[in-house]
């Protein structure tokens, strides 16, 4: 079983990799804005070129699907990650790194270490939290998606900020609103 820790971080990179493109400006625009997505990571400078990032968006869709699908079928988009990715953990402390566990391939790519590990730590968190705690934005102008572990404060917005502004929209919309009083017959004339 994997620590906590890996799990966690493979889930944040699933969340994170799916955020990067939403109504939000596209984020992996060049093989060096993926450079930087994957060194904010945790993951040593690496050569990636515009095959790489078409790979990855490529695995960045196939995971939003997970987002937006029934359980059932958001089941189905990680098994299929999975059986085409994964491949039985191992330990490994390459480039000088602590030990830590890989789920891709030796010579994965990119795209390849990513799909295996975002597909395991979104299916680990789905196994352990239900398919109900894999959310995406309720915010009308947000895309972005998010988890949420709390069984007991269950979330809608990814931010604080679109709640508020959600909560604000709506506040002013309703005083916008003309209020119509309701008819009172007793008072009425009659002609």
């Amino acid at each position: 079983m994997e620590s906590l820790t890996t799990l966690d971080r493979m889930i944040r990179l699933a969340v994170d990799l799916v955020n990067t493109k939403t109504l939000d400006p596209e984020q992996l625009t060049s093989p060096e804005a993926l450079k930087r997505f994957l060194l904010d990571h945790g993951e040593p400078t690496a050569t990636v070129d515009e095959g790489d990032l078409a790979a990855v968006k490529a695995i960045r869709e196939r995971l939003r699907a997970v987002f937006h699908a029934e359980p059932a079928a958001a089941a189905g988009v990680l098994n299929e990650l999975l059986g085409d990715y994964a491949v039985r953990p191992y330990l490994s402390d390459h480039d000088g790194s602590p030990w830590h566990l890989h789920v891709a391939k030796p010579d994965a790519t990119w795209a390849e270490w990513l799909a295996a590990g975002a597909a395991l730590g979104l299916a680990g968190f789905a196994a352990g939290h239900g398919f109900e705690a894999i959310h995406t934005c309720a915010a009308p102008d947000c895309e972005r998606v998010f988890v949420n572990a709390a069984e007991r404060r269950p979330r809608r917005f990814c931010t604080p900020t679109c709640s508020s502004r959600t909560r604000v929209a709506s506040y002013r919309a309703r005083k916008a609103t003309p209020r119509i009083e309701p008819r009172d017959p007793a008072t009425e004339e009659r002609t």
